[in-house]
């Protein structure tokens, strides 16, 4: 417990470094010398490598690597293009909102991205990736995935108008301060996310309990019927 509550620590001071400070350092220094759009573009640097090298240390693939190697991917594409700060800013607003669109679709279409992270997950304890989306789909189980992906959505919606809101209000003079607030929202969400991928770990070990006591009473039940084939 003490190891794990070091690790949590260790991460929140590892995020604020490489998605805050770092981020907002280079900003408030690089803006005279660079200009605001090349100072911006850098400011996305630290996050990057930091993700890349969470990715490798964590040996997330399958679905989760190819996620968040897309997602990276297409994030550094769209700042490339953007060709001033104003617009990158703008583009990440646009950026976040088709996600939230992507997911939205996703939650229609019942394939919620928190089932097949929690899959990567389980199959890293162990655990078949087959049998943890037979078990993951299961009633009762299923609906909190759909829960975690309404979460993704409103993160998705809140992030992008707490954007346009700081932009209009601050302006790009603001963009160091924007970096600070949207980590720390970032860090709510992320905070309830979290919760309740461990809050499923409930209904899961209730329905393997509920599976093992059936499977328990129909071998009963067989027993007593060969006891009276037996007896008569």
């Amino acid at each position: 417990m003490v190891k794990k509550q070091q690790s949590n620590k260790k991460s929140i001071l590892m995020d604020l470094i490489f998605y805050a400070a770092l981020p907002y350092f280079i900003w408030k220094f690089g803006r005279e010398p660079f200009g605001d759009y090349i100072a911006m573009l850098i400011t996305t640097i630290p996050g990057f490598v930091y993700t890349i090298y969470s990715f490798i240390i964590d040996k997330q693939f399958n679905f989760t690597g190819i996620f968040i190697l897309g997602t990276l991917a297409i994030g550094t594409t769209v700042d490339l293009l953007s060709g001033s700060a104003e617009q990158m800013i703008w583009n990440g607003v646009y950026l976040s909102l088709f996600y939230s669109s992507f997911y939205f679709v996703l939650l229609v279409m019942k394939r919620p991205v928190s089932l097949y992270f929690a899959i990567d997950f389980v199959y890293l304890q162990g655990h078949e990736r087959k049998a943890s989306k037979t078990l993951f789909f299961q009633k009762g189980i299923f609906k909190w995935f759909q829960y975690i992906q309404v979460i993704y959505i409103i993160r998705g919606l809140f992030m992008s108008g707490l954007t346009v809101f700081l932009l209009k209000n601050y302006g790009l003079d603001g963009y160091g301060e924007m970096l600070v607030f949207k980590q720390i929202a970032n860090w709510i969400f992320s905070g309830l996310i979290i919760g309740l991928f461990f809050y499923i770990n409930i209904p899961v070990q209730n329905y393997i309990v509920k599976q093992e006591n059936q499977l328990q009473n129909n071998n009963n039940n067989i027993t007593r019927e060969e006891s009276k084939v037996v007896a008569e």
